[in-house]
């Protein structure tokens, strides 16, 4: 393994950005993979495949390549799937305690502490204390967001304990990063690295195809979109920059605490984290010719799982441009409106009318008035109890896991044009798993 680190790190190689970092035991600081500065001797380095791994051994992040901005890895597929989803909650609920992480995975925090120690090395109040000063650090440098917004924004109660923690981790102040920021404004401007390629022309095909009028704009170079956190109102764009691994994104948003949220989903919807390389060599084991690969391919996502499954709803049996114009008909009619941006529904409106403006079967409108009012019911049920609402079929849970929670591994055999394809290429979905959604758009792609 580390032979493999060292000639990616020697190399400087893109494709390997966030899946191990390098540790300089010289100079006590850990660094990306495409860190610019001259490579260490080998005696000098430790390698680490988290972050936090590194920070408990003692290291500080290097200023140069910024850790903080790393993509996010798969590394970790391999471990206990608790964990995995552990590390997922730390990172979406920085502001939660260690007792309520610990609730939500419905195990006990001892046995949450022990399962850290055993699979990361550390604890998991190191770890999200490690994720907070990360994140944070990421603000102080590419935002011009106050140190109090930022502190919130992060997880942390307030400045002075953003001050205390970043201190101690880095051993520097807020204020040294922030240094040379420009001006104060309500536009919050990010980049999100990702590993290449990235196939910015098929996401932005895909998702141009199926925008909702007033709420998402696609240009060649740009997708931008409306969005609801809770009782809180949104917008973000986000464009690919040339010739860089990364992607801008400005954001605006009324409540900052929900900021870690906004940027989780817009790495989920743009499956910032896939390691194209894996899963187009598994594709191509599975049957699909080289020479059809689709290279970069990402999952494009949706923002929810409500948006998703009114988008599945309203979709069954018709065409894509048509399912289109009813969801824009849906949201002109029912969403909230700043100006010409449109919010999509809520669950809560769609319950409220009697969708008379929708030309659609009765039996569509009653399935997803039913799907509204389940949403409100049941929030945090599995998509899979779907199935108790009438009008509700595999097909669709299948689609809204796919789009709304971007699970890699649905295979929508079942689908028209899956099925066709199936007739023209020898594909054996099961070598593509875990990543049969890739194998989904993949043949899609090759109609």
């Amino acid at each position: 393994m580390n032979t493999n680190y060292q000639q990616a790190r020697l190399t400087r190689d893109p494709r390997f950005d966030g899946t191990f970092f390098i540790a300089v035991k010289t100079t006590k600081i850990f660094c990306r993979s495409i860190c610019p500065a001259n490579p260490p001797l080998e005696k000098n380095v430790e390698y680490f495949q988290l972050a936090q791994q590194a920070m408990t051994a003692g290291y500080r992040p290097c200023l140069r390549c910024r850790p903080d901005s790393a993509p996010q890895s798969y590394a970790w597929q391999g471990v206990n799937t608790t964990v995995q989803r552990a590390m997922r909650l730390l990172r979406q609920y920085r502001e939660l305690s260690i007792e309520e992480i610990a609730e939500k995975l419905g195990i006990t925090t001892r046995y949450f502490r022990k399962l850290f120690q055993q699979h990361l090395g550390l604890s998991p109040k190191q770890y999200q204390l490690f994720d907070k000063v990360l994140f944070a650090k990421q603000l102080l440098h590419q935002s011009d967001l106050p140190i109090e917004h930022i502190a919130h924004a992060s997880g942390f109660a307030s400045a002075r304990r953003l001050q205390h923690n970043f201190k101690k981790v880095t051993g520097l102040t807020p204020q040294q990063i922030k240094q040379g920021t420009r001006n104060q404004n309500q536009l919050i401007c990010l980049t999100l690295s990702f590993r290449p390629p990235f196939n910015w022309q098929h996401m932005q095909a895909f998702l141009a195809l199926r925008a909702i009028q007033g709420v998402e704009s696609v240009t060649e170079n740009s997708y931008s979109r409306t969005f609801i956190i809770g009782l809180d109102k949104g917008w973000f764009r986000i464009s690919p920059i040339p010739d860089k691994h990364y992607l801008q994104v400005e954001i605006r948003l009324t409540n900052i605490e929900n900021l870690t949220t906004v940027l989780n989903n817009i790495e989920r919807v743009f499956d910032l984290s896939a390691d194209t390389a894996s899963i187009q060599a598994q594709l191509i084991k599975s049957g699909i010719p080289k020479d059809n690969m689709l290279k970069g391919l990402r999952i494009p996502g949706v923002w929810d799982t409500f948006e998703a499954g009114c988008r599945a709803i309203l979709g069954q049996q018709i065409s894509v441009k048509a399912a289109i114009n009813l969801l824009s008909l849906l949201t002109k009619e029912l969403g909230e409106t700043e100006g010409e941006k449109y919010y999509f529904p809520t669950a809560q409106a769609i319950i409220n009318s009697d969708l008379s403006f929708l030309k659609i079967p009765n039996s569509r409108k009653q399935t997803l008035r039913l799907f509204a009012q389940h949403h409100i019911e049941n929030t945090d049920s599995s998509l899979d109890d779907w199935l108790n609402i009438k009008g509700i079929g595999p097909w669709t849970i299948a689609y809204a896991k796919m789009r709304g929670l971007s699970s890699p591994d649905i295979w929508l055999n079942t689908d028209l044009i899956i099925k066709k394809q199936l007739e023209k290429f020898a594909v054996d979905a099961e070598l593509a798993s875990p990543w049969r959604s890739y194998l989904t758009f993949q043949l899609w792609s090759m109609t």
